[in-house]
Formats: C-alpha cells, sequence, structure tokens
C-alpha cells in the first residue's frame, strides 16, 4: 500500500516554511509584482532556513540532511502559496548547487558546493529553455562540440533565473551523442566568460518579480573539467525529472492561495442577503478547485516518492507536471471568476495569481527539489 503521510520531521518542516510564506513572503508578494523587484531582506531571511544549504554535506559546510524529494516538494508547495516568483528566486540556487551535489565529479563538488553554504544568500541558476514553440529538453539547439582540451558551446537560452548575478550557469547542451536525454551534457560557464553574453531582463506576463534572462552562448569555450560529471556526464532524465517536480510542487502552492482566498471571499461576500459560497454554482465551483489541488499533489507526490526510491520517474514527472499546468489555470481562473469584477482589479491577488499560473505551462527546467 501505498503510504502518503508525512514523517514528523517533514510535518515540522511544512509548518515552518508554511508560516514563514503566509507571515513574510505573502505581504510582499503583490509589491514585489508591482515593481519587478523583491526584497533582498526577504531572500536573506529565506536564506537563512537552510532551504538549500540543508541537504549539503558537513564537509562542505552544509548541514548535512538527507535530501528528499518528498519533502522538497512540500517546501516548494509552501513557498509557492507565499509568491511563486519569491519560491523560485529563493531555490534558484538548487538549480545548480543540486546537480553538482548529485553528478558533479568530487574536484566540482570541492570547488563550487562550499559557495551555497555561506551566511549570505548566493545565486546560482541553470540553463535550460530554449525561445523556440517546439521546444524539446531532449532535443536541444543548443550544442557542445569537443576541441582538444575543452568545449566549445554555441546556442541561445531563455527563461534563466538569476542569470546576472550568478558567479556561473550550468548550462545544458547535446553533446552530439545522439537524441534523447542520453544526448545532452551539462557544463559549468561562468560569468565572466567572454563566449557568454546575458542578455536584458525578460518582460514576462507573470512572475514579474523573478529577474529572468536570455542568455547566447558564442563559441563559448570552457575546459573539460566544466562538464558536469566529467566524462561519466550526467543523467539529464533524472534532473528534469526533479525539475518538473520542484516547479509542479509550487504551483499547487498557488492554488492553495488561490482556493483559500475565494473560499474566504465567498463566505464573506454575501449577494441577496446570503452568502455566495451558499449559492450552488459557487460552492460546486469552490469544492472542483479543491478536488483539483489534491489530485495534483498526490500525482507530484507519487513522482517525489519514485524519486527517493531511486527509481525512475520520467513519466510520473512529466505527468504531474502537465496535470499541474492545466489545473494551475483552472483553479486560478475560477478564483478570479468567484469574485466576479473584483477579481480582475489588483486590489485582490487572484489577477496576479492567475498570470503567475500561466507560467507553468510555458517554462521548465527553472526549480528543483
Amino acid at each position: 500500500m501505498i503510504d502518503f503521510q508525512l514523517s514528523e520531521e517533514q510535518t515540522m518542516i511544512r509548518d515552518l516554511v508554511g508560516a514563514f510564506a503566509r507571515d513574510e513572503i505573502r505581504p510582499a508578494a503583490r509589491q514585489a509584482d508591482e515593481s519587478a523587484q523583491i526584497p533582498a531582506a526577504l531572500i536573506e531571511k529565506i536564506w537563512e532556513l537552510g532551504l538549500v544549504r540543508g541537504a549539503i554535506p558537513e564537509n562542505y559546510g552544509g548541514d548535512g540532511g538527507e535530501r528528499s524529494a518528498v519533502t522538497g516538494a512540500v517546501v516548494a508547495e509552501e513557498l509557492g502559496y507565499g509568491d511563486l516568483a519569491v519560491g523560485v528566486h529563493a531555490l534558484a540556487p538548487r538549480l545548480f548547487a543540486y546537480p553538482v551535489l548529485s553528478m558533479g565529479t568530487p574536484e566540482q563538488k570541492d570547488k563550487y558546493l562550499r559557495r551555497f553554504t555561506a551566511p549570505k544568500f548566493a545565486a546560482g541558476t541553470a540553463a535550460v529553455m530554449e525561445p523556440k514553440w517546439d521546444f524539446d529538453p531532449t532535443e536541444l539547439a543548443t550544442m557542445a562540440r569537443p576541441e582538444g582540451a575543452s568545449f566549445i558551446l554555441n546556442g541561445t537560452k531563455c527563461a534563466v533565473p538569476l542569470a546576472a548575478e550568478s558567479d556561473a550557469i550550468l548550462v545544458y547542451a547535446k553533446n552530439g551523442a545522439g537524441s534523447g536525454f542520453g544526448g545532452v551534457d551539462a557544463f559549468i560557464v561562468t560569468r565572466d566568460n567572454p563566449g557568454l553574453k546575458i542578455g536584458q531582463r525578460e518582460q514576462n506576463m507573470g512572475l514579474k518579480g523573478l529577474a529572468s534572462h536570455e542568455i547566447t552562448l558564442d563559441n563559448c569555450k570552457v575546459a573539460a573539467d566544466a562538464r558536469l560529471g566529467g566524462d561519466k556526464g550526467i543523467d539529464f532524465s533524472r534532473l528534469m525529472s526533479e525539475a518538473r517536480v520542484g516547479f509542479a510542487a509550487m504551483a499547487i502552492g498557488v492554488m492553495r492561495a488561490a482556493s483559500d482566498y475565494a473560499r474566504d471571499y465567498a463566505k464573506e461576500r454575501k449577494a441577496f442577503g446570503v452568502p455566495i459560497a451558499t449559492k450552488q454554482a459557487i460552492a460546486f465551483m469552490l469544492a472542483d478547485m479543491a478536488i483539483e489541488i489534491d489530485a495534483a499533489r498526490l500525482l507530484v507526490w507519487e513522482a517525489a516518492s519514485k524519486l527517493d526510491k531511486g527509481h525512475d520517474a520520467l513519466r510520473e514527472s512529466y505527468l504531474a507536471k502537465n496535470y499541474v499546468a492545466a489545473s494551475a489555470l483552472k483553479v486560478t481562473d475560477n478564483a478570479v471568476q468567484v469574485l466576479g469584477g473584483h477579481g480582475y482589479i489588483r486590489e485582490h491577488p487572484v489577477e496576479m495569481w492567475l498570470r503567475n499560473a500561466r507560467a507553468v505551462a510555458a517554462l521548465d527546467g527553472i526549480a528543483t527539489v
């Protein structure tokens, strides 16, 4: 029998991060969206929770905790409940640190992991997405060509979180070994590499507080030891599964936020002398939202559980990500409808959550567990 009951430790982590998201992140979300700027002080507070360094071994300065995809999904959901843009920003260092932790060579771990255990927030990121309508992570246009003891990278990436402030970016590229996940490698590219160009900040429909950029690799030369995992390379299928679980979990937090807000509004808002929550159409809509959230969470936790057991979770993570992408739009749009005309104005956060939910279907590889 499958048991998705959280452990006592996981429950404590959920309650801690959930309280922080409600009390610290949510009040800052609207201003971050309006100003396109997430307060640095808020990010430092999240950093102090140890959500990145917790899984890094003590010999690299971390807390030495066990890394769990289920725990990561729980944390991601709670941060998403506070604000999706803030959550992606705060956990962006995982995009660099965790692949190095799980698949890097001893030398790469020793060189890079310590920066993510420092007292102050250390930006880190990865470049997966590419600016084309038929983007497929198994058929990347970005290419890595071996040249002597080096690799030459060429291509364009988009939606790279914190690209302008990260000292190094983990760039995923085709290695010429054929199609599929096995044909992809990851390369550590430092920001000062002359072949790397970081474009202007992207202007997006949602996630407006999150700084994301397009980057261009023009004959970008990196040493052979910049290839993650060395000669062994990486398990890109697993990394994408972890990324899909992480972003889907964050989106469930957005769904919960919208559902809770719409429910409370419906209980207080009266029409013809009674709360609109008593109206069948509204009550059924709220019930459907709750069903979608629970179904989405079970899919995400199933994929995360398989990852924790060391199993292939490509199918489960793909289904979870796709289901959540559709459900997040449905739930947040329903929240706007419950509020009626009030749902369309910025006085209420549901319109922001609808815009943010649209990113779930559009983006890939910008969060991980």
